[in-house]
């Protein structure tokens, strides 16, 4: 995932620790294996290949990451893609070579012809996915996720309770640290060097963690400038343009992971105003960092946010 992983537990008397290590790995590789667009050989990579007309079968883990992307695509009415992948490879963010110039028109308007959620039919009684041919998926916004709840649903079979997981950024808690508190998550300000976590200058806001899962996602680390314009790596696949409004960062309280991560992108890509009124109204706990006129920082949470984010 091009990324690390971390995770702070609490162990019960005994507990092999190297082989706990091993076991959180090689569930993450999984989900490499399944998931990558950087990987030529993985599933998903030989599914957005594969001859059109053609139903492809998916591993279990794979076809459930699909579904709730597929279903959350058809909920937000497009703002959140797992079809998005040729517009967030032209615009250079995908695996390939990155772009240092915005592409033109034609060129964005080819990729926008092969982008739709609905394009993919999926097989629920045979677990298999049809490519009509030219559909390339790009999981990068829900995978990640779905690889901390893989991580804990590991550690809750090894008979673990108290932990904090941890996947480039996107974590998940159970339980409390050894002292009985909660777990503390710094969402860090925009624009803060990676790792500045690490120094409460650098942290916007502290939320306690018990039992719930958060994401954040942000435009300041990913992204390019071209014609004296900055561009983003949050691609609207209404429009094919990267957004252009406020958002410094979007973080999303959830019960497990892999429904907060693709939501980050969801209201990022739906803005502070419709994003909003989206969580209002399905109860998403949300946290807006906008961008202020006076170069300060704005913040605007839902009411789920507020209540989710109290110790």
């Amino acid at each position: 995932m091009g990324t690390t992983w971390s995770v702070n537990a609490v162990l019960p008397d005994g507990a092999d620790d190297r082989a706990l290590e091993k076991g959180i790995q090689s569930e993450l590789d999984r989900v490499v294996a399944q998931m990558s667009t950087y990987e030529p050989d993985s599933d998903l990579s030989r599914f957005n290949r594969a001859p059109a007309g053609t139903w492809q079968p998916l591993p279990p883990e794979f076809f459930t990451v699909l579904s709730h992307a597929l279903s959350l695509a058809k909920d937000t009415g497009g703002a959140y893609d797992p079809t998005v992948g040729p517009l967030v490879n032209l615009w250079g963010f995908g695996p390939g070579k990155r772009a240092h110039d915005a592409p033109d028109e034609a060129a964005i308007a080819a990729a926008r012809a092969r982008v739709g959620w609905s394009k993919i039919v999926l097989d629920d009684v045979n677990r298999r996915a049809f490519q009509p041919g030219g559909v390339y998926v790009d999981l990068s916004a829900v995978a990640k996720g779905f690889g901390v709840d893989q991580v804990a649903r590991f550690l809750d079979r090894s008979g673990l309770r108290d932990y904090l997981v941890e996947v480039g950024g996107e974590l998940r808690a159970s339980g409390r640290k050894p002292d009985g508190t909660p777990w503390h998550v710094g969402i860090e300000r925009p624009g803060a060097a990676a790792g500045a976590v690490d120094h409460l200058d650098e942290v916007q806001r502290i939320v306690s963690l018990t039992g719930k899962a958060i994401a954040t996602s942000g435009d300041y680390r990913h992204f390019f400038e071209s014609g004296g314009k900055f561009f983003s790596h949050h691609i609207d696949p209404r429009t094919g343009y990267p957004v252009a409004h406020r958002v410094a960062s979007v973080s999303i309280v959830a019960d497990d992971c892999m429904h907060a991560d693709p939501l980050g992108t969801a209201m990022t890509v739906l803005g502070p105003e419709d994003g909003m009124a989206y969580a209002k109204r399905h109860g998403i706990a949300v946290l807006f960092i906008l961008y202020g006129d006076d170069g300060q920082f704005e913040e605007r949470m839902s009411p789920a946010f507020m209540a989710a984010s109290k110790p």
